[in-house]
């Protein structure tokens, strides 16, 4: 269980990957809802979006629990939460059209990202209702949000409200940082996780991970959704077998203050900052030539980067500033 101030934060829940759809309107800044009628999302339009999108999204139930999920592709593609998945070999999926569960493979799973790829056979679940995919950094505060799953046992449900935050930050199982998560008011419970988060013309933008409760287990309005990009980048590695390899600096920062920049409170031993001669109380002031000001943005100014490759990391010591060379090692299973 994750502690934020005096709120937890609990799971929710006991490039394009070739296949994956992208409905994605250039010409667009917001989304456009499925009726033309004015005003914000209403009962009517909720109803459209759920007969549109809701026989795709799926039961997902494990030795451990139960959560949600939503088919990605024609070859039976399902995209899930990891820590629905945890360890479990025998997972089973339950479509609404049809009474029997169908067999799932547990193709890959991603701690880093809350994200896990199940995998069912096409011939045991005809007329597979695929979901397509919004640009989540088009995602505006205020924009509609559909919640769509299976909570608290119950059978498929819908909740609405609006993305109410953006860029936020969750600890992914493996205590990682997930960024740029979508926050949202509309009502998520246990049992969510691994459900789509959907948008006014019925598009993913977020898989739904976790929730914030003021000391129970029930909703009060801060759910917490894996931005639809980040699926996006993660879901076909996972889905061809691939672990997902992210850069690793081996560092922990804290707030400098006093001054501008990122504070080392801790380095891994053998990690690569600390073979590049980085040391605690050190005050990183850029990384790869991108400025830093906050902690956050250390891992931010490796996005797009791969392991194995250098990048130039200044930092002040002692009043004097220098800049030494990091490779860039691959994320480690779980923080060290």
């Amino acid at each position: 269980m994750l502690i934020a101030a005096a709120v937890a934060v609990l799971l929710a829940g006991g490039g394009i990957g070739a296949g994956m759809l992208l409905d994605d309107d250039p010409q667009a800044t917001e989304a456009t809802p499925l009726s033309a009628s004015g005003g914000g999302i209403g009962a009517t339009r909720i109803n459209q979006i759920y007969e549109r999108v809701s026989s795709g999204v799926v039961n997902v139930r494990t030795g451990g629990g139960t959560g949600t999920g939503f088919v990605v592709d024609k070859d039976g593609t399902i995209v899930t939460n990891a820590h629905v998945v945890g360890d479990s070999t025998e997972v089973v999926v339950r479509f609404n059209d049809r009474a029997d569960p169908v067999r799932a493979e547990v193709a890959g799973t991603d701690p880093s990202s809350d994200l896990a790829v199940l995998r069912v056979d096409p011939g045991d679940a005809p007329q597979l209702r695929v979901l397509t995919f919004a640009d989540s950094d088009r995602v505006r505060v205020g924009d509609a949000a559909v919640a769509i799953g299976y909570p608290l046992g119950l059978d498929r449900t819908a909740t609405a409200g609006i993305v109410s935050g953006l860029g936020r930050e969750i600890e992914a199982p493996n205590g990682f940082t997930i960024e740029k998560v979508i926050q949202t008011d509309a009502p998520i419970n246990p049992g969510n996780s691994g459900g789509p988060l959907i948008d006014a013309r019925g598009r993913v933008i977020g898989v739904n991970s976790q929730i914030a409760t003021a000391g129970s287990q029930g909703n009060v309005g801060i759910g917490f959704a894996v931005p639809s990009n980040t699926v996006r980048e993660v879901v076909p590695q996972l889905k061809r077998g691939q672990r997902v390899r992210r850069p690793y600096l081996g560092v922990s920062t804290t707030v400098a203050l006093g001054t501008t920049g990122a504070r080392v409170g801790e380095v891994v031993a053998g990690g690569p900052a600390a073979n590049a001669g980085v040391r605690v109380g050190d005050v990183i002031t850029k990384v790869a030539g991108k400025p830093v000001g906050a902690p956050d943005d250390v891992s931010r100014a490796l996005d797009g980067r791969k392991p194995g490759e250098r990048v130039d990391v200044e930092v002040k010591r002692g009043g004097a500033t220098s800049s030494v060379q990091v490779e860039l090692g691959v994320r480690p299973d779980k923080v060290p």
